[in-house]
């Protein structure tokens, strides 16, 4: 049984909506990025949206040409324009990543992804700036200089990987770090401006050594960024991959250095970090995104990752998402909590519950947290199993001298898995449309109830949470107010 007190007070900071993935930026012209992206917004609701690509060819933005031997740059933001508008449309704030380098702009052609991000050095330092510069000038001229000024921007993406920045060659990145946050703040000190952005690999040094840097010439930086992965490496197979899970404890001692790090600087110490992606596996064809495993073990990460940082993003929203090629299948591993045709997954509800878990935290253990506000209980509880294993059965009492409803919206493996019914109608790769409106039928949680009678000042619930489940519930005082006679049949 666990005894829970309305006058507890644990900590639980809950930025479940501060900021979620997406794909590059120029997939945000196309309309089932957006249809998903507005399903997420009515029910979810994030305030800032990130991913890369803002300065990718396909955004357009950089232009160069000669005139009588002399090169002349110029810049196009109409489709930066058209994507922004979408964000503000829809309520978000664009949490910017600057990156990738513009191919004229590019001191090589390595790039990356399908779609072939350019992740060299640029050829001018200057050149970069003027870019930036008149990004974030455009931006606060058609959106408002008080708006874009609370746009955090951070530079680049994962420079410790070779893939994302050439030879993850840590001093250049520095100087990359150093000409465009002197540049965005002689702009406009106001702007809020971060790094590293790294992942995973020699996460330590790299932390340690960026705040060195920034430490010795001075950069008031305004966060730190860095990514979390919790799957261990990965196995193809055909098209997609498949892995194992991490210790969630291991993991979160894992960042735990990185707070530890930052806190080491006086100068820097209690200074925001923000995970600006995370997620189970870190390859956009991992099966385990699909699942309710997945959507499990996400919820332990969302009652912690609070503790140490001021933010964290899922990455992603939705899976109109090309790193590795245009998806196979509706259902491919995707990264998104909203499948293609706008079918939610079960790790969309649970951002959805807890978007929901408001007030002060009363209770939160490593499988359940419960919040009370304004005469509402509120909690969820969550039991991920990957090979597999019984029920979790909770027994809760908490101090209330009056009778309530409570309400349970329950995510498992029998009452919201849409990726078995689409296993159970053969897989088509390519959905009709009744087929489409069955599976978003099938992705919605089983909501059922029951009376809780005030006893000795306490009410008393159970909850079991099935293999790989996640269980909403609300509790509200409640007094039974039958009509003259009248006795429901469905007791």
């Amino acid at each position: 049984m666990i005894n829970v007190k309305l006058a507890n007070e644990v900590p639980f900071n809950n930025k479940v909506d501060y900021c979620v993935g997406t794909g590059r930026m120029g997939l945000a012209l196309q309309k089932e990025y957006l249809d998903q992206l507005e399903l997420v917004q009515n029910e979810i609701g994030f305030s800032h949206i990130r991913g890369h690509g803002l300065f990718h060819d396909d955004m357009s933005i950089y232009h160069e040409y000669e005139v009588d031997g002399e090169t002349i740059v110029e810049y196009n933001f109409t489709y930066l324009d058209l994507v922004m508008d979408s964000y503000r449309r829809l309520g978000l704030k664009p949490f910017l990543e600057l990156g990738f380098m513009p191919k004229r702009l590019g001191s090589g052609d390595q790039a990356i992804f399908y779609w072939k991000g350019n992740v060299t050095p640029p050829k001018s330092y200057d050149a970069w700036c003027d870019l930036v510069c008149a990004t974030l000038s455009h931006l606060a001229e058609r959106y408002g200089e008080d708006e874009v000024v609370t746009w955090p921007i951070e530079v680049w993406n994962e420079p410790n990987l070779p893939g994302f920045w050439k030879d993850a060659d840590m001093d250049e990145y520095f100087n990359l770090f150093k000409y465009t946050f002197n540049a965005i703040k002689a702009l406009n000190k106001n702007y809020k401006v971060g790094g590293p952005a790294i992942c995973g690999v020699d996460d330590e040094r790299w932390i340690r050594e960026f705040m060195t840097f920034c430490n010795n010439e001075k950069l008031a930086i305004d966060f730190v960024t860095r990514h979390h992965y919790t799957t261990l490496e990965h196995k193809m197979e055909g098209h997609y991959s498949y892995a194992r899970l991490e210790d969630a404890d291991e993991k979160f001692d894992n960042l735990h250095t990185t707070r530890n790090i930052v806190d080491s600087f006086e100068s820097y110490k209690g200074l925001p970090i923000h995970i600006t992606e995370f997620n189970t596996s870190y390859t956009p064809d991992c099966v385990i995104h699909d699942t309710n495993l997945n959507a499990a073990y996400i919820a332990r990460q969302l009652s912690q990752l609070g503790d140490d940082n001021a933010s964290y993003s899922y990455w992603t929203f939705g899976d109109i998402f090309e790193e590795r090629g245009v998806p196979y299948a509706p259902f491919h591993g995707g990264f998104g909590m909203v499948a293609n045709r706008c079918i939610p997954k079960p790790t969309f509800y649970t951002f959805k519950f807890f978007k929901q878990l408001t007030g002060k935290c009363i209770h939160r253990d490593k499988n359940s947290i419960i919040t009370y506000d304004n005469a509402v209980i509120r909690g969820a509880v969550w039991n991920p199993l990957e090979d597999g294993g019984d029920a979790l059965p909770l027994s809760f009492t908490i101090d209330m001298d009056k009778d309530c409803s409570i309400i349970t919206h329950t995510v498992d493996e029998k009452t919201c898995n849409p990726l078995k019914i689409w296993h159970d109608l053969g897989e088509p790769r390519s959905l009709t449309d009744a087929q489409a409106e069955l599976l978003r039928n099938a992705a919605k949680p089983l909501v059922s109830s029951s009376r809780l009678t005030s006893e000795n000042g306490n009410i008393s619930f159970d909850v079991a949470a099935e293999q790989n489940s996640v269980i909403y519930f609300e509790i509200t005082p409640s007094t039974l107010t039958p009509d003259r006679g009248y006795k429901c049949p469905s007791i």
